[in-house]
């Protein structure tokens, strides 16, 4: 019986069945099933010694197939551009110098009035999402054809019957294959040049996700997710109010500046149109339609989105309902436990109308920030020609260049407890003013930070709104660039011991160099440590030691032992190896553990991509390849020059696999072939032609400034025939001595690599140009 119950069963006969008094005849029901058992009745029978059970089964029957609940949705087919534009009707001119509050609300419900009118809300009954999403009803009426031949061939057993049942078979196979393909074929194309999506598309052709009604354990957890989240922030601002041994410095004065921008620039209908194809179409709960229609219709709501934008920026205002974010949990990681709320991270989305407003403000603030030259040079985070990769290759390449002269290096990864979310709305504003930002300017950065509120939404359910007091809003256009901004002063905070520094939006990497046998170098790292645990705490901002990192990286395996970081009290560990913005390095920047890595996960993707080849064309399985297996060995492949061929051999293998899986070549086959045909340089080629890349960006501008300054032209010192060739100088034998170096370092192979391309390449003049030709080069070197 316990058996049983733990199957969900009960029991219901309560009396004897048997004439010895025993209950041995049961009947079982479901405990929440739609069945139940009424007017029982044990009657003794006079042939057998059990008796017998007579019951009346109640089955309710569920009126609404499937079981799922009725949604309110609009036909997609209704929503026409040219309809939605004529029911919406024009901007009234006169009410543009009107509060943009009364704006937004007018937009809001005329926009709302238009989409009901054109394609209202219709119920629809939430039927299970169907196991094979690409069968048509072409397919089932075949399937049901090929049944009944299948049927009549069993009954006649004719050669006739058995031959048209055949056919048929042949038929419905063909045709199945071909539907599969073509939807297949049609999702990969939605998701094209968006790996992540494009993941997830693969995931679903491959396991379709089961039907997942309301779950009422989620939705009783809305509140608690809201007060999850905002508890967490108010747990962390606490803490650190109550801390007082943060000395605030230049944090709360803001330094005198003179105004260097007092107001934004007023959009016109070109710059409408620009900025509507820039914003991704991504709809959210408190939008009156969809997003993807509004961009549809883009050119004829110029005038709306005109009055608004200018509205907001003349005013100096965001209306309150373009403040508010819908909040939706996701897990960080897919092996956590899901019943524990602190695996989950929060994921924001903002009404489309804000995030058109967001990024006529951002573009103008870049311009600004980019005249100004204000951001500090080592951050790397969503900025223009930066990312992980160039963060990654400078500090490879300070790295590398110490080991050569000698010395160690001990590298600290910071981890900082929900960086944008604990942001002093006071402190930010102050920065925002020292920087230059005065007038109108100031006031719609500071209407745009405050009186914000986030609902979280589980299922069909939301919870209340609630307040937030500090942070910047995550899921929006302007945040990255503000929170770079509330960052700038850090850098020089580190760099004033002598610590180099590497930021990337709020992943911070310090490294301090020494000497063998240094003794300062353990006070000066701990002093540094200790000045930017101040800083933090002063800008609200908390270090989380248990989560920071350290790597010691020197020739010896010895070097450093009897003495650790300290944070917080906290001693750090010294790692073998740690994982900087995805690419995992080890104390002797090796690249092994890398290697082997990026070669395993290329591996499993490529596998899991094999499984589709019967229903891809080639030119999609060759989009699913890029994005999922050989972007995986572009990324950061930069670091790879000069791999020792023991090691490269790992990642050649995956791109060999992948070659002849497209191809559909024998494991025997020569892969040299393979590559023409598919014009992928092999892996040593690909870094190479990476660093190559890089060199051109960073010498005109199109790169970070600290990669520019790791190299320089070649000037002879009397008129040569190479004084205009363009060449780069190479590092005296004296500033880099190692062949390892020589070969790995960016400072030191780029000018051996640049100066070894034609001079044509070398002034291209444009990137694409450049990109071009070099790899007409590059297949020409390898495959003739």
């Amino acid at each position: 019986m316990a058996a049983m119950t733990t199957m969900g069963l009960s029991q219901v006969i309560s009396g004897p069945t048997h004439v010895a008094g025993h209950t041995l005849d049961l009947v079982f029901v479901a405990d929440e099933g739609n069945v139940g058992v009424e007017e029982q009745k044990i009657l003794p029978l006079s042939w057998t010694d059990h008796h017998l059970i007579s019951f009346r089964l109640t089955v309710t029957s569920n009126l609404r197939r499937g079981g799922g609940p009725i949604k309110l949705v609009r036909p997609r087919r209704l929503m026409d551009p040219d309809g939605f534009l004529t029911s919406l009707g024009d901007f009234p001119a006169m009410l543009a110098d009107d509060p943009v509050d009364v704006l937004v609300d007018l937009y809001n419900t005329e926009v709302s009035r238009a989409i009901d009118t054109i394609a209202p809300e219709r119920p629809l009954l939430s039927h299970r999402s169907k196991p094979a999403p690409w069968f048509t009803g072409e397919l089932a009426v075949m399937k049901r054809t090929r049944r009944g031949l299948e049927s009549r061939w069993r009954r006649t057993r004719s050669v006739s019957d058995r031959t048209r049942a055949k056919a048929s078979l042949r038929a419905y196979s063909v045709a199945m294959r071909a539907a599969r393909k073509t939807f297949s074929t049609a999702r990969i194309a939605s998701a094209t040049n968006r790996p992540r999506e494009l993941f997830q598309v693969v995931r679903e052709l491959l396991h379709p996700p089961e039907e997942e009604g309301p779950s009422d354990h989620l939705t009783t957890q809305c509140g608690e997710f809201a007060h999850h989240f905002a508890d967490k922030v108010t747990r962390i601002r606490s803490d650190l109010d109550a801390d007082i041994s943060a000395e605030p410095g230049d944090v709360t004065e803001a330094p005198v500046c003179q105004i260097l921008l007092d107001s934004f620039q007023l959009v016109h209908p070109d710059d409408v149109d620009k900025v509507l194809g820039a914003v991704r179409a991504t709809t959210c709960i408190l939008d009156p339609c969809p997003s993807w229609l509004i961009k549809l219709a883009g050119g004829g709501l110029a005038d709306w989105f005109l009055g608004i934008i200018n509205a907001s920026l003349q005013q100096g205002h965001v209306p309150s309902c373009l403040k508010k974010a819908i909040v939706r949990p996701i897990l960080k990681k897919a092996t956590l436990d899901s019943l524990l709320l602190n695996n989950y991270r929060p994921i924001s989305n903002l009404p489309f109308l804000g995030k058109v407003l967001e990024r006529v403000v951002a573009s103008q603030l870049q311009e600004f920030l980019v005249e100004t030259d204000y951001l500090d040079s080592s951050q790397s985070g969503f900025r223009p020609g930066h990312g992980t990769e160039t963060a990654l290759v400078a500090l490879v390449d300070d790295l590398r260049r110490e080991l050569d002269r000698g010395s160690a290096s001990l590298l600290v990864l910071l981890d900082i407890s929900a960086a944008f979310d604990t942001i002093d709305h006071g402190i930010l504003l102050g920065r925002l003013s020292g920087m230059g930002l005065g007038g109108i300017a100031l006031q719609w950065l500071r209407s745009f930070l405050e009186g914000r509120s986030q609902m979280v939404k589980l299922g069909d359910t939301c919870s209340d709104p609630w307040p937030l007091t500090c942070g910047v809003p995550q899921g929006s256009i302007l945040s990255p660039m503000l929170f770079r901004i509330y960052m700038k002063p850090l850098g020089e905070v580190i760099r004033g011991f002598g610590v180099q520094c590497h930021l990337y939006a709020d992943d911070t990497q310090l490294y301090y160099s020494f000497p063998p046998n240094s003794k300062e170098a353990a006070q000066t790292l701990n002093r540094c440590l200790a000045a930017v645990s101040n800083w933090m705490r002063a800008n609200k901002l908390k270090l989380n030691p248990d989560k920071t990192e350290a790597l010691l990286v020197s020739r010896g395996t010895n070097w450093g032992i009897g003495w650790q970081p300290v944070l917080d009290g906290v001693a750090l560990p010294l790692k073998a190896q740690v994982c900087s913005l995805g690419v995992l390095l080890d104390s002797s920047l090796a690249l092994d553990a890398q290697v082997s890595a990026v070669a395993g996960r290329a591996f499993a993707h490529l596998k899991l991509v094999r499984q589709l080849r019967p229903y891809l064309e080639k030119s999609d399985l060759a989009t699913v390849v890029h994005a999922l297996v050989t972007s995986r060995l572009d990324y950061c492949n930069a670091l790879y020059v000069g791999l020792p061929l023991k090691t490269a051999r790992k990642l050649q293998l995956v791109q060999r696999s992948a070659a002849r899986f497209l191809t559909g070549a024998g494991y025997r086959e020569h892969t040299m072939p393979l590559l023409k045909q598919l014009h992928w340089l092999p892996i040593n080629c690909r870094a190479q032609f990476k660093v190559q890349v890089l060199t051109y960006k960073a010498l005109h501008g199109l790169g970070p400034t600290y990669l520019r300054d790791r190299i320089s032209s070649y000037e002879p010192v009397r008129t040569l025939r190479s004084s205009g060739e363009a060449l780069l100088a190479l590092p005296p034998p004296s500033q880099v001595w190692l062949v390892g170096t020589r070969e790995r370092a960016f400072s030191a192979v780029a000018p051996q690599l640049w100066n070894a391309l034609p001079k044509e390449i070398r002034q291209s003049p444009t990137l694409s140009n450049f990109r071009k030709e070099l790899k007409t080069w590059w297949c020409r070197q390898v495959f003739e």
